[in-house]
């Protein structure tokens, strides 16, 4: 089976094995990812996991600061005249100039069902929405923002403890594998785009540090899923005497009494169990601000907690 001449446009770790396939057994001519970005307490500028990967196996790598207006990168392109493009977790929208360049247009691997969480950041979203299932689709791009024709999708179940991270790993793996069998259907001419419907669409902007928050009158559900959802950043969190405490593993537990929102019901080495608007929420592993990350338990044994105080 042939082989197509294909750029790879990523930045994350998320990307990597999708990468790593086409590398395989493709033609890869060339990477785009995000310029090197400050990161860590020093603020260290470091290169994408993407870049990493690249100039480990001497592929070329292209680091541009914008794409839009951007005669001399779009020349670059052109003179690599790839037969495709793939995109995975870029960061960056890709102007129409970029999308007419190759010969099979601009794929998109995006972390989702679509039309169901099309925007940046479809695996917090679904967990925080509670969703059962999930999986990866096959786009080709167009303007819009993930609005292009489905070429293919998989799907698998969202476990019920799972976190954003374990899910990321999962859906990175199959991003690998649907983009394989992609591959495989259209070089055979058995892959046809199908337009996305127009009925389910939803969004999943971008994560911002406010939703982390939360209040102990939510119900116990939403604050795990919050928990679940928002790892590594920002976490979710809420505040003990005015400093911010951030929740890296807890569990919803039913409740058939009613109790105060905020109080703590039972306290071992479990974790601290708190009443909410619904139900319960067990916290299991937190961080104060200006403390170490600790279990619950040591956390309430360190601010002398017991059963019938309040958050």
């Amino acid at each position: 089976m042939e082989k197509f001449k294909v750029i790879f446009m990523g930045t994350p770790e998320f990307a990597i094995p999708p990468l790593e396939a086409l590398y395989e057994t493709e033609n890869l001519v060339a990477v785009v990812t995000q310029p090197d970005k400050p990161r860590g307490r020093g603020l260290k500028k470091l290169p994408s996991p993407v870049k990493n990967w690249a100039i480990s196996k001497g592929i070329k790598v292209m680091e541009p600061e914008k794409i839009k207006d951007n005669s001399q990168f779009l020349e670059e392109l052109k003179k690599l005249n790839p037969d495709l493009i793939v995109v995975c977790a870029y960061g960056k929208i890709l102007p129409g100039e970029v999308l007419k360049i190759p010969k099979h247009g601009c794929w998109n691997i995006h972390a989702s069902l679509l039309p169901k969480y099309r925007g940046a950041s479809p695996i917090n979203w679904a967990i925080i929405e509670g969703e059962k299932e999930t999986g990866v689709t096959i786009m080709l791009m167009d303007e819009g923002m993930d609005t292009g024709p489905i070429l293919l999708q998989k799907k698998i179940p969202i476990d019920e403890e799972e976190t954003s991270v374990e899910l990321a790993k999962k859906l990175s793996n199959l991003g690998k594998e649907a983009l394989l069998e992609a591959l495989s259907l259209y070089k055979k001419g058995k892959l046809k785009p199908v337009p996305q419907p127009e009925d389910g669409v939803s969004y999943a902007p971008i994560i911002k540090k406010e939703d982390g928050f939360f209040t102990f009158e939510e119900p116990a559900i939403k604050i795990e899923r919050k928990v679940r959802g928002l790892l590594p950043w920002p976490g979710a969190y809420t505040f003990f005497k005015n400093k911010l405490l951030k929740i890296f593993s807890a569990k919803s537990i039913p409740l058939d009494f009613d109790a105060k929102p905020g109080t703590i019901l039972k306290l071992n080495r479990d974790g601290i169990l708190v009443a909410t608007s619904e139900g319960a929420i067990l916290l299991r592993e937190v961080q104060l601000e200006g403390k170490k990350r600790m279990s619950a338990y040591e956390f309430a044994c360190g601010q002398r907690l017991k059963q019938g105080d309040t958050f």
